[in-house]
């Protein structure tokens, strides 16, 4: 298990932000975006769209994150 979550800044629709997530899935959320191609500031933004108003960002991107490994084997199964 990891250390306690680390605190960083993303900039969501030109307004910063803070998001605590645990350094495991600081990288993966950051190996995800790049594997979009796309900033992980505008991946987070996506995220923010795309929630519950009252789920938390930090809890919707850890759930994205779960998702986005869960469903990897039926994306490279896909044509």
């Amino acid at each position: 298990m990891s250390g306690p979550p680390v605190k960083r800044s993303l900039t969501l629709k030109g307004h910063r932000t803070s998001v605590s997530l645990e350094d495991e899935f600081w990288r993966a959320f950051r190996d995800i975006a790049e594997e979009k191609q796309q900033p992980i500031n505008a991946l987070a933004a996506d995220i923010d769209v795309a929630r519950d108003p009252e789920t938390g960002l930090a809890s919707a991107i850890r759930v994205f994150i779960l998702n986005w490994y869960r469903d990897k084997p039926r994306r490279l199964s896909e044509p």
